[in-house]
């Protein structure tokens, strides 16, 4: 591929986020760290350089070779990217002696520059940093301003070398990404032909190449990536790709069947498995979570590899991993990062001596969604709200039981059932119910009742990065409350969670 994108990361907050927009416009973008980019340059048509944690007055601050990139290829620096090209060129980098965190607007804007071409005076940028570019190198052009900050954005005579000292790529930002188009498709000149059609295209063929007419296995978790890889890797290679589907006992009401129903009308091999009794067994008093997740991780390992014994000689094992999941697994200074137990990356023991097949990892979520249509794979299944790997294990707060997970699972199943009935379950980003290990009294048929509490959990997110609680109306969160309190035992209370993210998570556990 000969039109991408190289995106150096100093280990920004926003990193990822400059691939997903750069991907919207349909090019094609790699995250790499910094001080191991890729020794062949020659497949990439411009380079940027993304914002740090890191000062580059310190003394251990990120310090990349752009001997091979500066003055060969269009590059832009953002935030500490902007910084770093002008302190190690002769300008002058300080800490900041005003607030500059937050929205600010466009005071001056070099209008005749094709950087910042439908960018107007008054534009709303998003600034978060605590050093500024108090004086620019002799050989910069000033071409943007706010208020407090001077040296907003500037070029570097002579060359396509461009830097700003605020974050285009999110959504603040409200003409970031006709700042990015400007400086990849005017001034870099990169094609935008990056589209699930050409990706499906291109994929295909690489997996028919690499596998053949070799055996592959995939284990289903029933979620939208892995779903997407099975059907992409069986347009590649047919009957070829066994899928094996595994009840844990922690999904939701009816998925299992559900699920089963939807992989058959898919035309998947599907081999499936209900471990529920062996999964509960071992769960059964377990309150930890990290502890739940090991133990959820080693029960799968063992029924995924006695399935596997049935299926005779196979050679490769495919995952559902995306590209935030192998962006993440290393850090920008070089060190392994653990994001969570039971996690995509390398989560099969090697011992099972299979080849692995990603044809994921290259994509953010919304691509996989966009890819899941296009291969024709229902929407209503494809938008369904994100379900943790380890199910409803950590949707109970406490220990594992059978009856509190049943609990959990018909309370979950009214408040989905109630928010599309009332046409709002595709407003809200993420919707689950958690069982608390707390118990209250109560009055239910005339009767004092001591039975435990309920949360509800409905979030708004653009990309999960962050998270606002969604602002039910008082009549639907006491139709909820009535119906989940009335018709399912074990609960005679029901409590909101208003928290954001930050500070909570989305997830309780």
């Amino acid at each position: 591929m000969q039109n991408k994108v190289l995106i150096l990361d100093f280990g920004s907050q926003y990193t990822q986020l400059i691939g997903r927009r750069v991907r919207e416009l349909n090019i094609f973008s790699e995250i790499k760290p910094f001080n191991n980019p890729p020794k062949d340059l020659s497949e990439y048509k411009a380079v940027i350089l993304s914002g740090s944690p890191y000062s580059v007055r310190a003394e251990d601050a990120p310090h990349p070779d752009l001997s091979e990139i500066r003055g060969k290829k269009p590059l832009l620096g953002v935030c500490y990217g902007a910084q770093y090209l002008a302190h190690f060129n002769g300008g002058n980098v300080e800490k900041s002696n005003t607030r500059e965190y937050g929205r600010a607007n466009l005071s001056t804007v070099e209008t005749g520059n094709p950087f910042l071409k439908n960018v107007n005076i008054g534009s709303q940028v998003w600034m978060s940093h605590a050093d500024t570019i108090k004086k620019l190198p002799e050989n910069a052009q000033l071409l943007a301003s706010t208020h407090d900050v001077e040296n907003a954005a500037f070029k570097f005579e002579g060359e396509e070398t461009y830097g700003i000292q605020f974050h285009p790529e999110v959504y603040h930002s409200t003409d970031g990404k006709q700042l990015l188009e400007n400086f990849l498709v005017d001034i870099a000149g990169i094609e935008q032909t990056w589209t699930p059609d050409a990706f499906v295209e291109t994929t295909v063929a690489e997996l028919q190449e690499k596998i053949g007419d070799e055996k592959v296995i995939l284990g289903l978790s029933g979620g939208v990536d892995s779903s997407v890889a099975a059907v992409l890797l069986h347009k590649a290679i047919g009957k070829n790709l066994h899928c094996i589907f595994v009840n844990n006992g922690l999904l939701r009401k009816n998925e299992f069947e559900q699920v089963q129903k939807l992989y058959k009308e898919l035309d998947l091999n599907v081999m499936a498995v209900d471990a529920t009794k062996e999964f509960i067994t071992e769960l059964e008093g377990v309150s930890d979570p990290e502890t739940k997740r090991k133990i959820i991780g080693r029960v799968f390992i063992d029924i995924f590899k006695n399935s596997i014994k049935e299926l005779g000689d196979i050679h490769f094992l495919a995952q559902g991993t995306l590209y935030p999941d192998v962006i993440e697994s290393v850090s920008p200074r070089g060190e392994s990062v653990t994001i969570k137990s039971h996690h995509n990356v390398g989560g099969l023991p090697k011992d099972l001596n299979l080849k692995l097949v990603e044809p994921l990892r290259e994509l953010f979520k919304d691509e996989v969604r966009r890819i899941g249509e296009h291969l024709g794979i229902p929407r209503k299944f494809l938008w369904r709200h994100p379900f943790p790997g380890p199910g409803l294990a950590i949707r109970l707060i406490g220990e594992i039981n059978a009856d509190d997970l049943d609990t959990l699972r018909e309370s979950d199943d009214i408040f989905t059932n109630e928010l599309k009935k009332n046409n709002l379950y595709d407003d809200i980003w993420q919707a689950f119910c958690v069982l608390l290990p707390v118990r209250t009294v109560g009055v239910q048929g005339d009767a004092r009742s001591y039975e435990k509490v309920l949360a509800i959990r409905a979030v708004t997110s653009k990309d999960g990065m962050t998270a606002d609680w969604f602002d039910f109306d008082g009549k639907f969160m006491r139709k909820l409350s009535n119906r989940i309190t009335n018709e399912v035992k074990g609960v005679n209370r029901v409590v909101y969670d208003v928290t954001s993210k930050p500070p909570g998570t989305i997830e309780w556990e």
